[in-house]
């Protein structure tokens, strides 16, 4: 469950090694826009029924990071402030600029399958017999609080602690991706509100109250608290399957005993 948000760290990394702090608002699109749509790809999933990969997918993503992290290592991380003559942009947007593109051929098979093909429950609803519209609702919860907290913030918490910022909300889009994985493999709906947005709320309603509390402070916070929820949902979950299914997680001496109600699919922690 827990690996869910490597492709979270993959692109802060990549981001590291372009050096986008120097144009923070590129950095915050770029992780942004990786955190929608790779669950866009589960959204998918939800859907269908069925995990599918484009031509343009994860690995070939990753394929490219590595490809960025090779130049860097033998060019000097100097090169991507190279200007192109002609069009005049740094050599660091061009890989951005490719991102953008694949993403839109991602996009494009994505919404095929969710808005044009309907999904495989009765009247093309999804695999739960819900609506198909609605789990965008979850992940843009996310990335509207991202960009409105940037926005808004008087102490530039996200330019000057780019980092915490996408770690923590890279961690938040994990969980809430991890909930649709769940909700898929049990049939489940998926719900609207998650604990995690706890976090992310403290800095919101702090901004409201013209910051009552130091900004990075409560960064520091959310961090720390959707951190802390991800785990707590990741072992509840994972309980939940092991006492389901009569197995072992971490435990040789004695069997996991039966909870009176072992069918919650992570509800209780979401």
């Amino acid at each position: 469950m827990f690996v869910v948000h490597n492709p979270r760290t993959v692109i802060l990394g990549a981001s590291i090694v372009l050096q986008l702090g120097t144009v923070p608002g590129w950095l915050l699109v770029e992780n942004l826009a990786s955190y929608f749509l790779f669950y866009c790809a589960h959204w998918q999933t939800y859907v269908c029924g069925t995990l599918k990969f484009g031509k343009l997918d994860v690995t070939e993503g990753q394929l490219v990071v590595i490809f960025v992290c090779m130049l860097t290592t033998l060019f000097g991380p100097g090169i991507w402030t190279y200007e192109l003559p002609v069009v005049h942009i740094e050599l660091k947007l061009v890989p951005i600029y490719a991102m953008f593109m694949g993403a839109a051929l991602m996009l494009k098979e994505a919404f095929h399958v969710i808005f044009m093909q309907g999904g495989v429950g009765k009247n093309g609803s999804t695999v739960a017999g819900t609506s198909t519209i609605f789990p965008v609702f979850p992940i843009m919860s996310v990335v509207v609080l991202a960009v409105i907290i940037q926005q808004k913030s008087p102490s530039m918490v996200f330019e000057n602690h780019p980092c915490v910022y996408l770690l923590a909300f890279g961690l938040l889009s994990a969980k809430i991706t991890n909930r649709l994985v769940v909700a898929h493999m049990t049939k489940s709906e998926m719900d609207f509100w998650d604990t995690g947005l706890i976090g992310p709320g403290a800095l919101f309603l702090n901004q409201y109250f013209n910051c009552w509390l130091d900004e990075h402070l409560v960064l520091w916070f959310c961090l720390i608290w959707v951190l802390f929820d991800l785990l707590r949902y990741s072992t509840v979950v994972c309980q939940e399957i092991c006492e389901h299914l009569r197995i072992y997680c971490f435990v040789i001496t004695s069997r996991p005993p039966l909870s009176k109600d072992s069918s919650n699919n992570g509800a209780s922690s979401s």
